[in-house]
């Protein structure tokens, strides 16, 4: 059940990024944007740590109501995590992208508090993609007000 989780997550996760092309050639590229190599390295351990926190809240059974609101919003988080791409890059909107990933970042903090409530554990596999959502946040401030 982990190893589906975890390739369940990635694979969704990877999902937008097939479909919309991440050309950066458009934006103006702030002093601390990373190496392009980053971003599918850092995702994809981002989405196993996800699948692995999902596993571990699983395992505490579905049919106690502080799972279920902690998968809750893990849904919302993970479907605002795959409508950035689309409005930053398919769109070529940061404007909206900078919504949605300020959106995402509540969304995944609150996340990480339904978590704790159900298990430490799963809540800190969480706190690094909470550090790279912020780090994203910030660049896509930094594109925004590049790109007017």
């Amino acid at each position: 059940m982990a190893l589906g989780l975890v390739l369940a997550v990635n694979a969704l996760g990877a999902l937008p990024a097939v479909f919309i092309s991440s050309d950066t050639g458009w934006i103006e590229r702030p002093w601390f944007y990373p190496p392009g190599i980053l971003f599918p390295v850092v995702w994809t351990l981002l989405f196993t740590l996800m699948g692995v926190a999902l596993f571990v809240l699983w395992r505490r059974g579905t049919h106690r109501r502080d799972v279920r609101v902690a998968l809750g919003a893990f849904a919302v988080q993970f479907a605002l995590n795959l409508a950035w791409t689309p409005a930053f890059f398919g769109l070529r909107r940061p404007g909206l992208g900078l919504v949605v990933i300020a959106a995402l970042w509540i969304a995944v903090a609150g996340t990480i508090v339904a978590f704790d409530r159900v298990s430490r554990l799963a809540a800190g596999l969480l706190v690094p993609y909470l550090a790279w959502v912020s780090f994203a946040l910030a660049l896509n401030y930094a594109i925004y007000t590049a790109t007017g």
